[in-house]
């Protein structure tokens, strides 16, 4: 059985196909795909969907750092009120992204140590986004780090230097279609040599479709191209790649 821990099915590309998307994940024994909230707009979508398939797919609540702009305060006020619910697997997805833009770079470092506290205080775990940040959000979460917050470094795509950085935090790495890609040897190279047990396994769909279908929209169903990947990288089988990585998956975000 594998878990997606990281798929924003409730998007509008996926809209009036969410029973094929759950289907055709159950059919590639993905039995349950977390979803990641981005704002307030979207956090509607997100518990409608929780609510269809109470069992398969599992809410976050968060303020993506792409999302944090002039509102960002009212946007936290409002997605504070959600961690009142028992549904609620994690705070995210939060973080910081240097990226695009860099405008409301000190609101999101902000926005982020804020959700930091609520997960500190709902005991929840976290859900991280480091687009072209991954040292100032190591540097945030070692600061932050009190022996009570745990939670997974989403999309990681970097080096073994920043692996051992965040696994001396106590956090996992989300791994996910990057790893399948041709041009990402140094990212297998990384996967190669962190131990297992701090992975896990992610889609990020739509976006990040892994091999044979890049280019595609992705769906939680291409789980087993990113483990098949990793297997081969480890040279184990799916099958353990499948039984750790859930394992890991289940402890974080207490399944």
């Amino acid at each position: 059985m594998f878990i997606d821990t990281h798929a924003h099915i409730y998007t509008d590309a996926f809209q009036n196909e969410y029973a094929e998307i759950v289907d055709r994940a159950k059919s590639a024994n993905v039995n349950q795909i977390l979803m990641p909230n981005i704002d307030v707009k979207s956090m509607k979508d997100v518990m409608d969907l929780h609510k269809m398939y109470p069992d398969a797919c599992l809410p976050m609540v968060g303020l993506h750092p792409c999302s944090v702009k002039e509102d960002y305060e009212e946007e936290l006020s409002i997605l504070s009120t959600y961690l009142q619910k028992d549904e609620i697997i994690a705070v995210g997805e939060i973080g910081l992204d240097l990226y695009w833009d860099k405008t409301f770079a000190e609101e999101q470092t902000i926005a982020f140590r804020t959700q930091i506290q609520w997960a500190k205080q709902h005991d929840l775990p976290i859900v991280i986004h480091s687009r072209s940040s991954i040292d100032q959000t190591i540097a945030i979460v070692a600061e932050e780090q009190d022996g009570n917050l745990r939670g997974v470094f989403h999309c990681f795509s970097e080096g073994i230097e920043e692996a051992k950085a965040i696994m001396d935090l106590g956090f996992y790495m989300g791994i996910g279609g990057v790893s399948t890609f041709k041009k990402s040897q140094d990212l297998r190279d990384t996967i190669d040599k962190t131990p297992l047990e701090y992975l896990l396994l992610e889609t990020d769909a739509p976006y990040l479709t892994p091999m044979p279908y890049r280019g595609k929209r992705n769906e939680s169903s291409y789980i087993p191209y990113i483990a098949e990947t990793i297997a081969k990288v480890k040279s184990m089988t799916v099958e353990e790649i499948a039984e750790k990585t859930t394992a890991n998956a289940t402890v974080l975000f207490r399944l």
